[in-house]
């Protein structure tokens, strides 16, 4: 199916306005861009970990979400969606149940790297016909920007802050979009909000419409933890792509296939100073944390070239 951005904007919202997310995040543009790949006759059922996407969209007794929905704990989201999935086969094979319903988790990254990845591992390796989608802001922002194992080395946080004594988090970020490929699923990608949204809507598609267990990463900025202007977040995902500190591919049946090269590789400077989670990186002194961040993201960017296809 060719990707038409007209015909896609018209589809009726499946995650409609109202909800309590801050101007200028990401979250709310990956959930409404994700579902429209859905075909309109087909049910959803969300479950959502909780975050900033749970508690902004659905405080009772209002709701953003037009399909069926679970508000899960941190820890729990995907063995919520796979216990669901299950019950609806049975239910199936009962002739209870007519409609097609899919099935997608959202959670953000500190639901996703951390806190829920046991119950992520465990839904990916039984093999239920689920998507994960995370959307990555980098931290735990719902409750004070705090790290995460997906915050990046350098990044001021609350519980990793800059200082005298302190240069912000010292660990690089997990790469958890190749930690789920390693589990041998049908599809795992990373995308994020660049040109017409058609690379996040060709893979939240394959994702939803793959049979068995799916990982989509959507990076999502935000403009709390980030510290950038709000109208700045296309701009960020952009830069991000083009400086390859993240890499837009897809893992299909164990092949690996980049779905955007940058023409021109920028530095990773250009991504940094945009935000000021990463502004004592430009003071003085401090050059070798840029080199350090060049260092590692060019090191990954050839390790990723070395598995494409």
């Amino acid at each position: 199916m060719n990707y038409n951005f007209k015909q896609e904007v018209q589809k009726p919202e499946r995650f409609v306005g109202g909800h309590r997310l801050c101007a200028g995040c990401g979250a709310g543009i990956a959930v409404r861009a994700v579902l429209r790949a859905l075909n309109p006759e087909d049910k959803a059922v969300i479950t959502n970990a909780t975050s900033c996407l749970e508690v902004s969209s659905f405080l009772y007794p209002y709701t953003a979400w037009q399909d069926s929905f679970i508000h899960s704990a941190f820890e729990n989201a995907a063995a919520t969606c796979s216990g669901v999935e299950a019950a609806y086969n049975v239910l199936k094979r009962r002739n209870q149940v007519q409609e097609t319903y899919k099935f997608i988790t959202f959670g953000g990254d500190g639901g996703t790297y951390d806190i829920g990845f046991q119950s992520l591992s465990g839904a990916m390796e039984r093999g239920h016909d689920m998507v994960y989608v995370c959307y990555d802001n980098e931290a735990y922002m719902n409750t004070g920007i705090q790290r995460s194992s997906a915050t990046p080395r350098f990044a001021n946080t609350t519980t990793a802050p800059r200082g005298q004594v302190s240069y912000g988090k010292q660990q690089n970020k997990k790469d958890m979009t190749e930690i789920l490929a390693a589990h041998n699923i049908p599809y795992a990608a990373q995308t994020t909000f660049i040109g017409n949204f058609q690379d996040i809507h060709e893979k939240a598609r394959k994702a939803i419409y793959t049979e068995g267990p799916c990982f989509l990463n959507v990076l999502a900025p935000c403009p709390r933890g980030w510290d950038y202007p709000t109208a700045e977040l296309a701009e960020l995902c952009k830069l991000a792509v083009d400086t390859c500190v993240w890499p837009m591919y897809e893992v299909e049946n164990g092949t690996w296939r980049l779905t955007c090269e940058p023409k021109r590789k920028l530095p990773v400077t250009a991504f940094l100073e945009k935000q000021g989670r990463f502004s004592h990186m430009f003071r003085k002194g401090n050059e070798w944390m840029l080199e350090d961040a060049q260092n590692y993201v060019d090191e990954k960017w050839q390790k990723l070239l070395s598995h494409c296809v």
